[in-house]
Parts: C-alpha cells; structure tokens; sequence
C-alpha cells in the first residue's frame, strides 16, 4: 500500500515592480536573521553557553527589532524571518549531528552565511500567505500573479518563493500527493550509467538500447565563456556588470533547464516501461575530483537517479542499488569470468575464457541486472549458475536488504 508523498510542485510568478522591491526587503531581512542566527551560535559555542533555540529567536528577532541597527525588521513579514531562524538552526544541527556520527551519508561542511549575490529566498508558512482566487497573496508584499502551470495536489502547507540568478520569480509549494500506480509489468532492467554514452540500458528480454549523452554544458560552453568574459570586463558596480550577469545567469538556467528536461523525460519513460530498475551506486563526489569533473557535472547522474527513485515512488516501481564496488566492468556477462579491471580507454574486450567480444557499457548494463538479482546468467565455464553480488538494495520505500 503506497502511501502519500511530500512533494513541491514549483511555479513561475509575476510580481510587480512594487512587489518586487517589497520581496527584495524580505529577502534582505531574512538572510539577516540568518546570519545573526549562525554567528549566536558561534558566539555561544565559542563562549561555552547553551542557548535554547528560543533564545537564539528571541536575541535575532525580538530583540533585533528593538535596536537602531535592526529596526528595519519590522517592515517584513514577521513569519519569514522566523523560518530563516529555524534554517539556521537546522544547518548548524545537522553539521554538528554530523560530526558526532549521528547524521548518516558523507560528512558536511560548516554552515556558510548567506550572500546578497546569487539565489535569494523566503519560507512563509500557512499563516504567512492565502490564495485570492488565481492569485497568491503573500504577507507584506501583496497579490502576485501565479502562472498556473498545473493545479496544486492539495492544500500546501508551506510555500518557499525564490528569486533565481537570472531574476526570475518562482513559488515552490509543499503538498501532499496521493500515489498513482501503473499497471505491473514483467520487463526489469539494469542501467548503466557513463560519459561516452549517457545510459546503456539492458532489459530482462534482451533488449539493449544505448542513449547518448547529450552533454549540454559542453554544447553551450563557447556562448557561456564568451558571456563571461564580456562579464569580466566590466566595471564592478557598473549596470553594465548588472546587465552582463544576468546573461551569464540566463545562459546557465538554459542549460540547467534542458538537462532537467531530459532527466524527467527519460526517468518516465523508464519507469512506465520497467517494474524495476537496476542503477549502480555511483561515487559522484569522487569522479567530481579528477580531470572529468566538468563531464561528470554535466551528465547529472545524482540528479537522475533521484528523479528516477521519486517518480518510481510515485508510480509504484521498484529502484535497486547495486553497490560500486561491484565488479560490473571487469566480469563477462557471458560466462561469469572476471578479467580484471580496464582502461577507460577500452569501449570493448574479448572473454578469455569464452571468447565473448563485450562492449564495455552494455557489458557492465547486463552485470548490474544480474548482480541486483533480477536476471541469472549460465556460466559456460564453469557449468554452474553463476552467483550474484552481495550488494545493498535499496527500493523505493527507503528499506535495504541483501541480494545473493
């Protein structure tokens, strides 16, 4: 039984000239408080005091008000800067949780303080902003025009309005979504994920298709150094710096955009055609760190292998993770023989044993299936079933598990 979701459906808004300066202080007051909040913290670690959060939001805010300083807080709404209050403290207890081994994944860094360059945005929530017909109504800045791309799920319980790079509005609400299962189907299939090729896809009936890598950043990296040079040579705090920026930004948001794009279309398509689907759990943040840094950006593996994990949630498909150190590229998927690890270089090898010409992704496509248990290949070798990869499997509920 599929249960529902939190999910954030995220719209274009129109806010007017007034309304915009009116976001623009909001903005500007609750990266304030922010900052304040951080550096309290700080100033009480550093001193050996315990502060309660209510404290922390008393000294940043109440008394914050109070003050020559600070007495432009009131012109805000009051709601968002006590959820940049809460932001603080969740960033700096979930450093702190990491580095005492409670919070689970890679470690993470110090929270930074916030900058008036960049993303900027505001958290309101219910009782910071209503609906007036077609329109949101947001405290303190007024009724701004939504463009309705799709009707909200439910009623949202929060709503998060940003101002990207490129100055663009956008409304991003958290609702609740009911589950919409498709039909089972009988088709698995392992992916594997690579530069050359985007995605190998091998199917539990035989099939194999290979996409491309459609390399988007690469594609528009002549237009994005020529925008940042223009960029460089202007003077700071010029409008013409301003204006030169905000090319830079809207060069970059049609790149993010078409990669997005590709990821949500390609996710879908796969799930609608698999009950499962089999991904290898990749070492993004290391491969980051070499000479393919930029290549590896570019592909956005982490950010397709969540969107493809959230829409097999949705639909009630199954995503498993086959451990990286499986040895997907190193053993034919004919017979079972490891060769041994090779080259990026080398896009295809024969067996030894067998004599089994592999291409290199498709070979390792075929491995991930058969390692994640939802295929089984005969080992012309050895004359037995070949055994499958310990791993760990993770579906779409969160749960793992362990696979023979």
């Amino acid at each position: 039984m599929l249960s529902d979701m939190l999910v954030r459906y995220r719209y274009r808004i129109d806010p007017t000239l007034a309304q915009r300066q009116a976001l623009a202080r909001a903005f500007g007051c609750a990266r304030v408080v922010y900052n304040d909040a951080l550096a309290e913290r700080q100033r009480a670690s550093q001193a050996g005091e315990r502060v309660s959060d209510t404290e922390v939001q008393r000294r940043v805010i109440t008394q914050a008000k109070r003050t020559p300083e600070r007495a432009w807080l009131t012109e805000v709404a009051s709601v968002a800067l006590i959820q940049a209050c809460q932001d603080a403290r969740r960033a700096y207890r979930n450093w702190f949780d990491s580095l005492t081994d409670k919070r689970k994944g890679r470690r993470i860094g110090h929270p930074r303080f916030r900058t008036k360059h960049g993303r900027q945005s505001i958290r309101l929530t219910r009782n910071g902003f209503a609906f007036r017909g077609t329109r949101l109504s947001v405290a303190k800045v007024g009724q701004v025009r939504v463009r309705w791309s799709r009707e909200l799920p439910s009623v949202p319980s929060s709503v998060t309005i940003i101002q990207e790079p490129d100055r663009r509005y956008y409304a991003s609400f958290v609702v609740e979504r009911d589950p919409t299962p498709l039909l089972p189907v009988p088709r698995t299939a392992g992916i594997d994920l690579g530069l050359v090729s985007f995605a190998t896809i091998a199917a539990s009936d035989g099939t194999i298709e290979t996409l491309a890598n459609p390399r988007y950043l690469r594609a528009a990296e002549r237009r994005l150094v020529r925008a940042q040079r223009q960029l460089n040579r202007k003077q700071k705090g010029s409008k013409n710096r301003a204006k030169a920026r905000l090319r830079v930004a809207v060069a970059h948001r049609k790149v993010r955009d078409q990669r997005a794009d590709h990821h949500h279309k390609l996710a879908l398509r796969l799930i609608r055609e698999n009950q499962t689907i089999a991904v290898e759990d990749l070492a993004v943040a290391g491969l980051a760190r070499t000479r393919l840094a930029k290549s590896v950006h570019d592909a956005g593996w982490t950010t397709f292998v969540r969107v493809l994990e959230a829409k097999a949630a949705q639909h009630g498909r199954t995503i498993v993770k086959v451990g990286r150190w499986a040895p997907t590229s190193q053993t034919c998927s004919a017979c079972g023989r490891r060769d041994g690890p090779k080259p990026l270089g080398v896009r295809a090898w024969a067996c030894q044993a067998c004599g089994t010409v592999h291409d290199r992704d498709v070979n390792a496509a075929r491995n991930i299936l058969v390692a994640a248990g939802l295929a089984e290949t005969l080992n012309a070798c050895e004359g037995h079933v070949r055994p499958g990869v310990t791993l760990a499997v993770a579906s779409e509920a969160g749960t793992h598990r362990g696979v023979a």
